[in-house]
């Protein structure tokens, strides 16, 4: 039990934020230690979810969660300054945090691919289709962008 804890502990000192892109394979990932750092990584967080950013397509209840959880490991950088000067149990927090964070960025990634097996029209063979989750969610925001237009010219007083 002790191991496991210290495991979790460890992995909590060197992996704290989603944030940036390690180009080699595509992992949301920064590792910081200290308040500075921290300001920074949430800096970087807050602009890609912007509109055209890499998370934009994160939802308003995500991004609630989000602030809290960011809010929470703002509390502790403020108390502590740095990981190294953290109790166990709030490097366990920040650790949580962490996770919940990483979780979500990761999920709404635009750069994440997604792959699928379809079957074409007139096949049983399925082939493989991969795309980003960007160009799937644009997809389909044009998909309802044109429904709406559709649905607005086909009811009465529509044009």
């Amino acid at each position: 039990m002790k191991l496991k804890i210290s495991l979790v502990l460890a992995i909590a000192g060197l992996v704290l934020l989603a944030a940036s892109v390690n180009a080699a394979d595509k992992k949301v990932m920064v590792t910081v230690d200290n308040k500075q750092d921290f300001a920074a990584a949430v800096a970087l967080i807050k602009s890609n979810m912007a509109s055209g950013g890499r998370f934009e397509f994160t939802t308003d209840k995500e991004r609630a969660a989000l602030d809290a959880n960011l809010a929470d490991m703002q509390s502790l950088f403020d108390k502590f300054n740095t990981v190294d000067a953290m109790d166990q149990p709030s490097k366990l927090r920040l650790f949580n945090d962490q996770e919940a964070v990483n979780a979500t960025l990761t999920h709404r990634d635009g750069d994440r691919l997604v792959c699928e097996s379809v079957a074409p029209t007139g096949s049983n063979i399925p082939k493989r289709i991969c795309r980003t989750y960007r160009q799937t969610e644009q997809d389909r925001r044009d998909a309802q962008r044109e429904m709406r237009g559709f649905n607005q010219t086909t009811q009465p007083g529509g044009h």
